[in-house]
C-alpha cells in the first residue's frame, strides 16, 4: 500500500471518528452507573441506575439486593432478581410503591433468590432513557425504555417451549390478578418504609403483546392452583408462552398512586408507540433538559463527569402528581390520603438540598421550580408544616428548618407563582412549632431557641448546635421574604435578630461553634473533632462555616480577614483526625473524610460544601479555585466509584453543575 493511499485512509478514519463525537449530544455522557459501587460503610455515591425521564414519578432499576434492601442495585453485585419499580431516595430513606418484574426461561423460578440471573457488566446498558442486559442464566435480554409514569419492556427470548414472567407484588400487603383474555396483569403493592397514610397504595397494570399459555398467581413464593386473584401478605402472578428464537415479547407498564382505573390512563403515556420510538422520546425529553446547559471541553471525561452530574441533579425531587381522564393535574396526597387537585413533589431531604440543587433549579429550571413551589403549598395545606425530609410523606430524618430556605429562594427569585402569603405563613407555623408526629419537621427546641437565643446542649436535644446554626440562617430567609411581602416592621426585626443567633455559640477561645448550656456555659469537655453530638454527621469544624446570611459577621467574630483566612486554611492543613464516640464506630461520612487526602474537609456530606467560596468573600479567590479545583478533579468522575461520598438527591451533583 502506498503512503498516499495510506495518509488518504487514515484521515478519512480521523474525520469519521470527528463526526461521531460532533454527533454526541448532551444525555450520551451521561453514565447512569455513577455512584453505585457503594456499600453501607463506604459511599461512593449510594445511587442506582435510575432508568426515567426528568423527575418522573416512577423510576426503573435492575435489582440485585434482596427484596427490601436499601442497597437495591451495587455495581459490585453479579445477580439480577428482577427489574423493579422504586421511588427511592436514598437507601437509608429506602423504598415504597415498588413491584418487580423478571422473566425467565426452562423452569419455573419464583423465589426471589433462585430466580435470579448471573450478568456482566460487560453486557449491560445503561442510559437514563434506555437500559438493557443480557440473563445468562436464561439466554435472554431484557430491555427498559421510561416514561413519566410507566415503563416499556422488550424481553428478547431464546427458542423455548416455557418461557416465564414473574411477577412480585413484594411483601407487607400486595395484590394482583391475571386477566388472560386481555393479556394482562393487575394489582398493586403496599410495601413502604414510612412517610404514608393507611389507604396508602400503588396500583399497577401490566398489558403483554402475547397470549399466555400459562398464567398462575402466587402467595409466599408457592403458586396458587385455584385462583387468578389474590390478594395477601405476599402475592405476585406468573405468565408464560413459548418462544421462537430471537423472538420479542413486549410489555407495557404503568402505575398510579390513585386509582386502578388511573394507572390504565397512565399506559397511554405509550399508547401506540413502539418501544423504539418510546426510546427515542425518552432520549429527546433528556436532551431538551440536559441540554439546557452547553457544555466544552477537550477532555471528554470532564464532559461525562458534567452531563452524568446533570442527570443527577434533575430526578429529584419526583411528580407525585397524575393527569386525570379530564386531564386536570392531581395527586394523591401522602400526608392526608385524600385525592387532590394541583401538583405535588417528594424524595427530597432539605438539609441535604437547600445548598444547592433548590438554588440550581430555580436558576436553570425555573418552571419546574415554580410547580415545585406549588406542590410545597399544597404539602402545608394537606398537612399543616412544610416537608424537611419528604418520602413520600413527612420522614423522621436530619435536623433544621431548611423549609425556609427552600421557599424564601425561589420567591426571592421571582420562581413562586403560588400563594405567597400563605406559604409565609407556613414559614412562621413551621418556625415556632414542631409537627405531632414526626419531631424532625418544624422546629424542635424552638421554645429554647426564641428564649435563649440557642438550643442548649444539656436538655436532651440532640445536635442542637447544628440545629441553632441552621435556624439562624432560616430566621433570615424568613425575614427577607418577609420584608418583600411587606410584612409588619416588629415582625421583620424580630426575626431579623434572630438571624444573629449563630453568635451565641462562637467561642472566642478556639474561634469554633460550641454546644452551649442552658445556664449560658459552653459545653466541656470540647473536641472540635467530635463528630455528632452537638453537630449532625460533622463537627465544629466544618459547622463553625454554617452562617450563609453573614459571612462578614463569622469574620469579625473570628478578628478580621486574615484570621478568617487562616481558619479557613486549617481545614485543609489539619489532619484527618475525628472522634467518633457519639456514633459508637466510624460513620461512613468519616471514613470518606479520612481517605480524601483533603486534610478535614469533608466534601461527602453537605454541611462543609460551601465553605470553599468563603475565600471569596475574605479576598483571596485563587485560594477558593484552586481548591474548587481540587475537589472537581480528585473527587468527581463519572464511574462507579465516582463520588467521594452519598450523592444525596442531586445536592452533590448540583454543586458540580454549578461550579
Amino acid at each position: 500500500m502506498n503512503k498516499q493511499k495510506l495518509l488518504s485512509i487514515t484521515m478519512t478514519l480521523l474525520l469519521g471518528v470527528s463526526s461521531i463525537f460532533a454527533q454526541k449530544q448532551p444525555v450520551d455522557y451521561v453514565n447512569p452507573l455513577m455512584g453505585t459501587d457503594s456499600k453501607i460503610s463506604l459511599s461512593n455515591g449510594n445511587t442506582y441506575p435510575a432508568i426515567a425521564l426528568p423527575w418522573g414519578m416512577n423510576f426503573w432499576m435492575p435489582q440485585t439486593g434482596k427484596m427490601g434492601d436499601g442497597w437495591a442495585y451495587t455495581y459490585a453485585s453479579d445477580k439480577i432478581r428482577g427489574f423493579k419499580q422504586t421511588h427511592q431516595p436514598s437507601p437509608w430513606i429506602n423504598d415504597y410503591g415498588q413491584f418487580s418484574i423478571m422473566p425467565m426461561t426452562k423452569q419455573l423460578k419464583i423465589d426471589q433468590d433462585s430466580r435470579a440471573s448471573w450478568f456482566s457488566h460487560k453486557a449491560e446498558k445503561a442510559t437514563p432513557y434506555y437500559y438493557s442486559v443480557y440473563l445468562s442464566e436464561y439466554n435472554m435480554t431484557t430491555e427498559i425504555a421510561p416514561t413519566e409514569r410507566c415503563a416499556y419492556f422488550r424481553f428478547t427470548f431464546p427458542e423455548a417451549s416455557d418461557a416465564y414472567v414473574v411477577v412480585d407484588a413484594f411483601d407487607r400487603g400486595s395484590y394482583v390478578k391475571v386477566i388472560p383474555e386481555e393479556n394482562k396483569i393487575v394489582g398493586y403493592t403496599t410495601r413502604n418504609s414510612g412517610g404514608v397514610p393507611q389507604n396508602f397504595r400503588n396500583y399497577f397494570v401490566i398489558e403483554f403483546d402475547k397470549p399466555f399459555t400459562f398464567n398462575k398467581v402466587w402467595a409466599d413464593y408457592h403458586l396458587v392452583e385455584t385462583h387468578l386473584e389474590l390478594q395477601s401478605n405476599h402475592v405476585g402472578a406468573a405468565i408464560g408462552f413459548s418462544t421462537k428464537k430471537g423472538e420479542q415479547v413486549h410489555a407495557k407498564v404503568a402505575s398510579s398512586f390513585i386509582s386502578p382505573e388511573q394507572a390504565e390512563l397512565n399506559l397511554k403515556e405509550i399508547g401506540n408507540k413502539t418501544f423504539e420510538q418510546t426510546k427515542e422520546a425518552g432520549r429527546k425529553a433528556w436532551n431538551d433538559v440536559l441540554g439546557r446547559i452547553k457544555v466544552e471541553d477537550d477532555d471528554e471525561n470532564r464532559m461525562r463527569t458534567f452531563y452524568s452530574c446533570l442527570y443527577r441533579s434533575v430526578l429529584f425531587p419526583r411528580m407525585f402528581h397524575e393527569v386525570n381522564a379530564k386531564g386536570e393535574t392531581v395527586h394523591y396526597s401522602p400526608y392526608n390520603g385524600e385525592i387532590r387537585p394541583g401538583y405535588m413533589f417528594t424524595d427530597t431531604g432539605f438539609w441535604d438540598t437547600f445548598r444547592c440543587l433548590f438554588p440550581f433549579v430555580n436558576l436553570i429550571y425555573p418552571s419546574m421550580g415554580e410547580k415545585m413551589q406549588e406542590g410545597l403549598l399544597n404539602t402545608y395545606l394537606e398537612s399543616g408544616f412544610f416537608p424537611e425530609w419528604a418520602s413520600p410523606g413527612h420522614r423522621g430524618c436530619m435536623v433544621g428548618n431548611n423549609s425556609a430556605s427552600v421557599v424564601a429562594d425561589a420567591f426571592m427569585k421571582n420562581v413562586t407563582k403560588a400563594d405567597a402569603e400563605k406559604m409565609y405563613e407556613g414559614l412562621l407555623k413551621g418556625a415556632n412549632s414542631v409537627h405531632p408526629r414526626v419531631s424532625t419537621t418544624g422546629r424542635r427546641g424552638y421554645e429554647y431557641y426564641n428564649k435563649l437565643g440557642y438550643v442548649p446542649y444539656d436538655v436532651k436535644i440532640n445536635e442542637n448546635a447544628a440545629r441553632t446554626l441552621e435556624y439562624a440562617y432560616d430566621d433570615w430567609c424568613i425575614y427577607r421574604m418577609g420584608e418583600k411581602l411587606g410584612r409588619p416592621a416588629e415582625e421583620l426585626e424580630l426575626y431579623k435578630s434572630r438571624s444573629q443567633n449563630y453568635r451565641n455559640l462562637f467561642d472566642p477561645e478556639t474561634k469554633l461553634m460550641r454546644g452551649k448550656n442552658a445556664d449560658g456555659t459552653f459545653q466541656t469537655p470540647f473536641n472540635p473533632f467530635k463528630w455528632g453530638d452537638a453537630f449532625t454527621e460533622g463537627n465544629s469544624w466544618h459547622y463553625t462555616w454554617s452562617v450563609f446570611h453573614d459571612v462578614q459577621g463569622l469574620a469579625d467574630l473570628m478578628g478580621g480577614r486574615k484570621m478568617f483566612v487562616s481558619m479557613l486554611d486549617s481545614v485543609f492543613n489539619l489532619p484527618p483526625i475525628f472522634d467518633d464516640s457519639y456514633y459508637g464506630g466510624v460513620i461512613h461520612e468519616i471514613r470518606e473524610m479520612e481517605i480524601a487526602n483533603m486534610g478535614n474537609y469533608a466534601h461527602g456530606n453537605q454541611p462543609i460544601q460551601h465553605m470553599i467560596y468563603l475565600y471569596n468573600y475574605a479576598g483571596e479567590p485563587w485560594k477558593a479555585q484552586y481548591w474548587l479545583r481540587e475537589v472537581m478533579n480528585r473527587l468527581y468522575f463519572a464511574t462507579p466509584d465516582g463520588y467521594c461520598g452519598d450523592e444525596d438527591n442531586g445536592q452533590t451533583s448540583a454543586w458540580y453543575g454549578s461550579n
